[in-house]
């Protein structure tokens, strides 16, 4: 039989901190699931605080996000912010911090997988972050953020990885009313099971820098890469 109660101390050690109001936290780990098993008509889900938690978990992220790197763009920033706030990381947030044992659900829905369901624990980590924001605060939301989600995120290595420089490029010549830029080979060398190749970067007439990797999309990406830096330093 699933949980039907969760206790003060088990909140607190979810969220890292004494809380206030129990009640707020209780409803954040409610499934819908267990309102229709029960006869309580004063039992509410966590639905409508998930709605609120989607949107402090957006704006905590978001200030990290702008302070952590002030030389990205916005298209950048919130390609970023997408991979941090995704239902797959909020979930994965949710099960490091083992929050499934603590939903309080049906006992169909327990049986059925719910505790380990990333939608289930997407929602429930984002009421969770709404309880600890209504009941203690924006400051206290953000740091149980800070600890649970954005600390073990390596944002650095994401950033790195997740950079698309081409579409920057792009994104920079539509801004500026410029022709879509294209991208030739200029050199390949090596043998054909190790080839190095060197592909330039071109906007209209410019030829702008060059870029040079193991395979030619790795060398448009550096051309690209190389083509914002020098635009930056032009401007």
């Amino acid at each position: 039989m699933p949980p039907q109660d969760v206790s003060r101390s088990d909140i607190e050690q979810l969220v890292g901190r004494p809380v206030g109001t129990l009640s707020l936290y209780r409803r954040a780990l409610t499934h819908r699931s267990l309102r229709r098993s029960v006869d309580d008509s004063s039992l509410r889900s966590n639905e409508r605080l998930e709605f609120l938690g989607d949107a402090l978990i957006e704006l905590v992220v978001s200030e990290t996000l702008y302070d952590r790197f002030p030389d990205k763009n916005e298209g950048a920033l919130t390609r970023l912010r997408a991979k941090v706030v995704s239902g797959a990381a909020l979930a994965r947030y949710a099960r490091r911090m083992d929050l499934g044992p603590h939903l309080l659900m049906s006992e169909n829905a327990a049986r059925s997988g719910g505790r380990d369901n990333a939608n289930i624990l997407a929602d429930a980590f984002e009421a969770l972050t709404a309880a600890l924001y209504l009941d203690q605060g924006h400051d206290a939301a953000a740091q149980f953020l800070r600890d649970r989600a954005l600390g073990p995120f390596d944002l650095e290595a994401v950033a790195a990885r997740n950079e698309n420089h081409k579409s920057r490029l792009l994104e920079r010549m539509q801004a500026d009313g410029r022709p879509q830029p294209t991208y030739r080979v200029v050199r390949e060398e090596g043998p054909s099971h190790d080839k190095t190749f060197t592909v330039e970067a071109v906007v209209g007439d410019v030829v702008y820098e060059r870029g040079t990797a193991g395979s030619k999309q790795q060398a448009e990406q550096e051309a690209a890469r190389r083509t914002l830096e020098a635009l930056r330093a032009e401007a």
